[in-house]
């Protein structure tokens, strides 16, 4: 009985280990092993800079874990080192999980894409949109506009219903930075046990920013949170467990939580000199856009799945058709962040690199991923073959191109 319970236990620890990303020789995937410490080289120098306190970087090929390293502080009053476990806030980094709870719910056939929002969520059936009150005869919406300067305005009619397409893609022209935000001017307080059920029927008084699928302007909460809430009305079950269970268990993403167990508050990056709520305090409301607490580890782990078609480790999450779809560009030239980006689109959730030279990146066409502010970003190559974590807690988009350069410049087979 002893021997026959010894098997068991070493059998278990070996599909505990089995189940890690291997740890690959670099030359053996097609990078070089001296290259690669230019990452380390890079994030050093930010370092000294001044321009982040740490950083956990890793980076994966053909499936095997070739670049996995921690730098800096992740305490810098308490002098506390970062780690290669150090956890950190994603904030929109948490939306590409949404993404793919998204997919699945397509997948199933519980909604479609193309589904008016109303159909789940009866409020949001006539929602207008906020446009200028001159010229009468067309329906001009500005870009951003402050609540405290409101210009004259009257309210239109959609030409189509708002669609879940609209919010996957961030264009639908909710809860944005425009007239119709301003307008509505709905303030939220957090700590008042909101839920997802509570929050977004607020949202369906309206108005939106623009019509919606004529442009492209980032929704930073409420967007994708009604997807979230829709997610909870046909799959029966709370979004934050429907997502351990569909995703988060299944992938083994051991340290990823909205309410982090008392047992992995320690691990949490605290953020230098940045105003930033790091508090323990449990949340009612399970953000699809936000609040996700995670590790390098977990998140190379997801962008694994996505570069697989949709599996890790025998346990399917989609189908290789759904990541194709959720990754191609869904907008045609809409996407403009910054007023004009040449060379990008964008999928459900992530944004996808079109043409490289255009877009200045150092990521293939295909490419696909997302970041959060502040400063996480995880991106999936195929292409290459390759997927990547950059963990920080200060935004620096010089690190994220030196990084994602370096990474690029390792490639040599």
């Amino acid at each position: 009985m002893k021997r026959n319970l010894l098997v068991v236990l070493i059998l278990s620890s070996n599909i505990l280990l089995a189940r890690e990303l291997p740890r690959g020789n670099p030359s053996s995937v097609g990078m070089s092993a001296e290259r690669l410490t230019r990452i380390t080289e890079v994030v050093e120098r930010h370092i000294e800079e001044g321009n982040v306190q740490g950083a956990v970087v890793g980076v994966a090929r053909q499936g095997k874990l070739v670049y996995l390293e921690a730098h800096g502080h992740a305490d810098v009053e308490k002098d506390i080192p970062m780690t290669t476990g150090s956890l950190f806030q994603m904030w929109s980094s948490t939306k590409p999980v949404l993404g793919v709870a998204a997919m699945m719910m397509i997948e199933q056939g519980l909604f479609k894409q193309t589904d008016p929002v109303s159909k789940y969520i009866p409020e949001f059936a006539g929602i207008q949109v906020a446009v200028l009150k001159e010229p009468a005869d067309e329906d001009i919406s500005p870009g951003y506009v402050s609540r405290d300067d409101i210009p004259e305005h009257r309210l239109v009619d959609t030409h189509r219903p708002l669609r879940i397409k609209d919010l996957l893609t961030h264009t639908g022209g909710i809860a944005g930075y425009g007239l119709g935000t301003a307008v509505a001017n709905i303030e939220l307080d957090w700590s008042e046990n909101e839920t997802l059920a509570s929050v977004i029927p607020k949202y369906a008084v309206g108005p939106l920013d623009f019509q919606p699928g004529t442009r492209w302007a980032y929704s930073p909460t409420i967007g994708l949170d009604i997807i979230a809430r829709i997610i909870e009305i046909v799959s029966g079950v709370p979004f934050n467990e429907f997502v351990h269970k569909n995703i988060l268990r299944p992938l083994d993403m051991k340290d990823t939580y909205w309410n982090l167990p008392e047992d992995r508050q320690n691990r949490q990056v605290v953020p230098h000199h940045i105003k930033s709520d790091i508090s323990f305090e449990p949340t009612t409301y399970f953000s699809g856009s936000w609040g996700l607490k995670s590790t390098a580890r977990d998140y190379l782990r997801f962008e694994q799945m996505l570069l697989n078609g949709g599996v890790l480790f025998g346990n399917r999450l989609l189908g290789p058709r759904s990541v194709e779809s959720m990754a191609s560009n869904h907008i045609g030239n809409l996407y403009n962040p910054k007023g004009s980006t040449p060379g990008m689109g964008f999928g459900f959730t992530v944004a996808v690199t079109l043409n490289p030279i255009a877009a200045q990146s150092a990521r293939s066409a295909g490419a696909f991923g997302w970041l959060g502010a502040m400063g996480t970003t995880t991106w999936t190559d195929p292409k290459e073959e390759l997927v990547a974590v950059i963990m920080i807690q200060q935004m620096s988009m010089e690190l994220h191109h030196d990084v994602a350069n370096a990474i690029r410049q390792a490639i040599v087979d």
